[in-house]
Order: structure tokens, then C-alpha cells, then sequence
């Protein structure tokens, strides 16, 4: 496992630097991805789960008559065809999309959005006029939450206490029903009953169905080492920070050598949307 540096005391010319960048966040339009990549409901699931994994992202628009739709996610593609063991090259899109895309304007301030976005569950689409200009996820958010009041509060009080914790001997297959049924898109990889990394929907994207490989492999080889984790007291904003350094969307916290949670991208902005 591997603790992440105290940035403020090691880098504080950065630290300050890129707390000053933040501060410059205010609306939609600052934070949203614009590439925005479509597929259409036609389209297999095995075809949006390629994509996905090419471009390294977690959705895709779904258009019908060049116009959005609804939208794609890798955690369509786990609880509604991985979990029920169905054959992504078998599934249309058009059955596990989520519809209708919800959108806002891109001068929408972000605590507005982060607001849309816990009430609703679900990345925005960014719409001026009639056109599609970007997304909004979750990871977008943590690159940009402010230091403020609502982000001092400790990472204990929204993190999930319930860490799902598999052996290195897990088949990746086993693990994809679990995380699809349980709703969850990370599992926790051990070995000899010790945390040694984690594997997670978007590794399951880009190593395995962008591949073709055969989802019956043992997880061992495939799961992100080292294993990132940090203090169970820290603050969400200290936690934005650290996610958005190492670029990972969940962190395990710690208190002393027990693992006793995790906290998401997603956590961090409903904490920020209080």
C-alpha cells in the first residue's frame, strides 16, 4: 500500500499554484469534458464497451436522428448485462441506456450542477442551445472542488464502510457479476489476506472487453498495484486533492493498519452539494 506525500508541506509552490487554478472554476463550462463521444442504440454493447475502453472514458452519448438521446456507462454495461451474465455482443445499447440525457447550460455554476447531479445520478450533458458541447462527471467535479466550507468536512462522514475485498485468485468474471450486482466499480485485490491493489470497471473496460480477452482470468495480474490509500481524517477537499494528483476516482482509508473504507469521486461531490 502506499501513502500519498503531504502535497501542501512537500510542494507548497504547487500546492498554492493549483489551488489558485481551482479558485478560477465557477461555472459548468470550466469543468466539463468537450469531447464528447456518441454511439447509437443500434450499436452491441460489446461495440460501446470497445469504445469506451479505447478512449479510455465511462460513457458514451447515445444519439438517435444526430441528436442526444440518452447515455451509455460502463456501470450500464456491469449491473444490466456483465452481472446477469448476458452477452455484451448480443445486447443493443438501446436496452441498457439510461434516457432521457440530462442537460444544463454551460454557465451553470458547479455547486448548482453538483447539486443536478446527486439528485439525479447521473453525468450531464452540457447543452448551449441545441448543441451538445460536453459532460460532466463525477471526476470532473473533484478537479475543481473549492476550499470551502462544505469540503473541510472529514472524508469518514461520506465514505462506504463496506469494502468488498476479493482474492488474487478471483476470475475477473466473478468479479464483474459482483461489482454489477452490488453496484459498486472497484473491488478491493488481496493477497495472502493482505490489500495489494484494486482493480476497478474501468480496468475491466480498457484490459479485458477493448481486448477480447476471456473475462474467466485470475484478477492477479490485472489489478492496480500500488494500492493508494490515506488517512481515514482527512478532509474531502485534501481527498479531491490526492485523487486528482494520482488521477484514480476511489481511495481506501485507513485507520492505523485497518482498512475501514472507501471514498468515490461521486462521494466527494455529494459532500461538496450538502
Amino acid at each position: 500500500m502506499e501513502y500519498p506525500k503531504d502535497l501542501r508541506r512537500e510542494f507548497p509552490g504547487v500546492y498554492d499554484r493549483a489551488y489558485e487554478q481551482m479558485k478560477k472554476f465557477r461555472h459548468v463550462r470550466d469543468i466539463m469534458t468537450p469531447r464528447v463521444v456518441t454511439i447509437t442504440e443500434d450499436k452491441t454493447m460489446a461495440d460501446a464497451a470497445r469504445a469506451m475502453g479505447e478512449k479510455h472514458i465511462g460513457s458514451l452519448v447515445v444519439e438517435a436522428d444526430a441528436k442526444p438521446k440518452g447515455i451509455v456507462t460502463e456501470r450500464d454495461l456491469l449491473s444490466g448485462i456483465l452481472a446477469l451474465r448476458r452477452d455484451p455482443a448480443k445486447a443493443k445499447v438501446g436496452e441498457a441506456m439510461s434516457w432521457p440525457l440530462l442537460t444544463i447550460p454551460p454557465d451553470t455554476p458547479i455547486k448548482e450542477a453538483a447539486k443536478i447531479m446527486m439528485k439525479r445520478k447521473g453525468r450531464l450533458g452540457v447543452m448551449e442551445k441545441v448543441k451538445l458541447i460536453g459532460i460532466v462527471s463525477a471526476s470532473d467535479f473533484i478537479r475543481s472542488l473549492p476550499d470551502v466550507p462544505e469540503t473541510l468536512v472529514k472524508v469518514e462522514d461520506y465514505m462506504t464502510p463496506e469494502v468488498v475485498i476479493v482474492d488474487e485468485a478471483t476470475t475477473v468474471a466473478d468479479i464483474a457479476v459482483t461489482m454489477g450486482k452490488e453496484r459498486i466499480g472497484s473491488v478491493i485485490v488481496s493477497s495472502n489476506e493482505k490489500p495489494k491493489g484494486i482493480f476497478t470497471e474501468r480496468d475491466l473496460l480498457t484490459t479485458f472487453l477493448k481486448e477480447g480477452k476471456s473475462l474467466e482470468a485470475p484478477v492477479k495480474d490485472y489489478a492496480s498495484t500500488p494500492l493508494i490509500v490515506a488517512p481515514a481524517w482527512i478532509s474531502v477537499y485534501e481527498a479531491a486533492y490526492i485523487m486528482a494528483d494520482r488521477h484514480i476516482r476511489r481511495l481506501p482509508l485507513m485507520e492505523e493498519d485497518e482498512m475501514v473504507g472507501i471514498i468515490t469521486a461521486r462521494d466527494l461531490v455529494e459532500a461538496y452539494a450538502k
